[in-house]
């Protein structure tokens, strides 16, 4: 029987462990955070409860465009009970994860793991101490490290949990901000600009670029920023923050151009940190890349036996590439067939409104000739469902192979674009033609028949050429 050690219970750490369990495996999880991880815990989970909050409010405010007279602004936002379904449900999710893994016959560790150093043989020497300061030591062939990332923190703006703050402490406010600074313009930042502005909040977003989500698709930022502007959001561009001061009833941002922002709470979100520290890489001859562990497709580190897998290897910060890079660390520590992690499959999301979603290839780098492709970029609004929901932005991009129609990426920016992006994927994932796209049924009418007819688009180019 394999002895495997892993150190982290994020979506990396759970689903290896539960695959290990699967295939016989000895397993012993060593968590410190709690069973979830932040993902669970403090990030993913309890901001995507947070949005799903506000976005009642988002329908109140847009129910007189279909005809029914309502007041949205006397749907008053209880912040405490928000916040309290936020945790509960984050609990909840944690506790779900821990009963599945018990039942998979995990061994779990509440305390910090750490590498001693080689053991006799092919095994390792791991380490765990706990919250009462006992220490427990065992041996595995394999370890996985799956310690994750935490928010970064800019000197000068450290933040107190009052009025500069993380997006970790948000669910601690015992009342909504009168006016929020946000800083950082990525998707955390975007989010939460979002959200807060859907609440009633008076939000400034500061952006040291020339446009919001500066690493999504142009287009769907455009779409985005112009709706945050609609909704009163303050844009500060070209700003990069150097310090966060607070004041006798708020804070102040400076820039490093000499310019200020004010407001009553600054929400810093400027990137994360991977969890490295401190986990004794140095006694098994383990490196780090500006703070990072590289791992290859397979998650394996420099170290025979030593896999690593989620944030903490700055491959892509997403749940869903975690618990894929776990998965597939357990699958090859174990000799079972196993396909190479393929980020050009990934789908992902931005939870703003309207949402915006992205697979494959980008339109950058069509742009930029790196990728030969043939594109179509259909307004939403040209949609019968659409137009009776009232839908106004967004839209459905394909990207495909130039000779052979093979989807090879594609974006959406919609109400529920996180779901419209699944049969995208499944063409990309599956090496699918726009014509497979084109010649599945759609209901009609539904939003997944512009995904269909984007593919009808592609496939008449095709007839033409």
């Amino acid at each position: 029987m394999a002895r495997i050690a892993i150190i982290g219970g994020g979506p990396a750490g759970y689903e290896a462990a539960l695959v290990a369990a699967q295939h016989g495996a000895s397993v012993t999880l060593v968590d410190a955070d709690g069973i979830g991880g932040a993902c669970v815990l403090w990030d993913c989970v309890p901001s995507k409860t947070f949005i799903a909050s506000t976005g009642l409010r988002t329908d109140l405010r847009r129910a007189r465009d279909l005809g029914i007279t309502l007041d949205a602004s006397q749907a008053k936002v209880n912040l405490p009970e928000v916040n309290g379904r936020v945790k509960a449900l984050a609990l909840a999710q944690s506790s779900d994860i821990r009963a599945k893994l018990q039942a998979a016959g995990v061994q779990l560790l509440a305390g910090r793991g750490e590498l001693v150093g080689p053991a006799a043989g092919l095994a390792h020497r791991v380490r765990a101490t706990m919250v009462d300061g006992s220490t427990e030591e065992f041996e595995a062939e394999v370890v996985l490290i799956a310690t994750g990332a935490s928010p970064r923190v800019l000197r000068g703006a450290e933040p107190d949990g009052e009025r500069i703050l993380t997006w970790r402490q948000l669910y601690d406010l015992p009342e909504l901000p009168e006016t929020l600074v946000v800083v950082g313009s990525g998707v955390t930042g975007a989010e939460f600009v979002s959200a807060y502005t859907e609440m009633g909040v008076r939000v400034k977003l500061v952006s040291s670029r020339d446009r919001v989500l500066p690493g999504e698709d142009a287009d769907a930022a455009l779409v985005l920023e112009e709706a945050l502007a609609e909704r009163g959001v303050e844009l500060v561009k070209h700003a990069r923050a150097d310090a966060v001061e607070r004041t006798a009833d708020g804070i102040v941002v400076k820039l490093s151009d000499g310019r200020t922002v004010t407001g009553t709470h600054a929400l810093m979100t400027v990137g994360s940190t991977p969890n490295t520290a401190d986990l004794g890489l140095d006694r098994v001859g383990i490196e780090l890349d500006n703070g990072y562990l590289r791992v290859d497709r397979v998650s394996r580190t420099s170290v025979p036996g030593i896999y690593a897998a989620g944030d903490c290897t700055g491959l892509l910060p997403l749940a869903s590439v975690a618990a894929m890079q776990g998965r597939i660390a357990m699958y090859h520590a174990l000799g079972e067939g196993v396909s190479p992690i393929r980020l050009k499959t990934v789908a992902s999301a931005v939870f703003t409104r309207p949402e915006i979603a992205t697979v494959g290839v980008s339109q950058t780098a069509i742009d930029n000739g790196e990728v030969p492709a043939r594109t179509v970029m259909l307004p939403l609004n040209t949609n019968p469902r659409a137009k009776m929901s009232g839908l106004r932005r967004g839209f459905v991009k394909i990207f495909c192979r130039p000779a052979t129609g093979v989807v090879i990426g594609g974006v959406v920016v919609a109400p529920i674009a996180s779901e419209l992006i699944l049969p995208i994927a499944l063409a990309v994932q599956n090496n699918l033609t726009v014509t497979d796209l084109a010649q599945t049924f759609s209901v009609y009418p539904s939003l997944t028949g512009s995904v269909t007819e984007a593919g009808r688009l592609l496939m008449r180019h095709d007839d033409l050429d």
